[in-house]
């Protein structure tokens, strides 16, 4: 099927039908785009970022958080991109939702960390890109410089260090982590 969908534009519906083994990736205006598997060190930082944002969000019953799930943000041509991690609050997802594809709503929050392999310039499109869609708050993480990028409406970038602590804002109020319980010691990289 992707050989086929490479000579016409693709619907989000038939996206999700793709199995893993025909493509992996997202749409882009109705076109396939391949994304490669992420590194060791990107997951550990997904997975305690998950930990970190569920411990918050759960027993406050607040909203949903969910990794690397498909949101669909345009239409004819559509175009489906997924984010590492997302917060969804009650208003934008109920917690009783049973939604089997992929979200019709931008989430809250949405955090990216770059992939060894990905550029600079593409990474900070993409923070970009969630935010001109409607995310309140992006945390763009760099692992490499173990910084966090914050986007936010209306606002400048701001850039978060190991000294620094990550917050929720108005998205996720309360919410704190610091910066060296997302990364690990210095010498857990090593």
């Amino acid at each position: 099927m992707v050989t086929e969908a490479a000579s016409r534009l693709v619907t989000a519906d038939e996206l999700l039908t793709l199995s893993k083994e025909e493509f992996h990736g997202e749409l882009i205006r109705g076109e396939l785009s391949e994304e490669p598997l992420s590194g060791v060190r990107h997951g550990e930082i997904v997975a305690r970022l998950m930990m970190f944002l569920w411990d918050f969000v759960q027993p406050r019953s607040i909203g949903t958080v969910l990794g690397n799930a498909g949101v669909w943000l345009e239409r004819d041509p559509d175009t489906v991109r997924a984010q590492d991690l997302a917060f969804f609050s009650v208003d934008q997802i109920p917690l009783d939702a049973d939604i089997p594809g992929y979200a019709e709503v931008v989430p809250d929050l949405v955090v990216e960390v770059r992939s060894w392999n990905e550029s600079r310039s593409h990474f900070h499109d993409k923070a970009l890109m969630w935010r001109s869609y409607g995310a309140r708050l992006v945390w763009a993480v760099l692992p490499e410089t173990r910084t966090i990028e914050v986007y936010r409406p209306n606002q400048g970038v701001v850039t978060l260090c190991a000294k620094d602590s990550l917050d929720g804002a108005d998205v996720l109020p309360g919410f704190q982590c610091a910066l060296i319980d997302i990364f690990g010691s210095p010498t857990e990289q090593e």
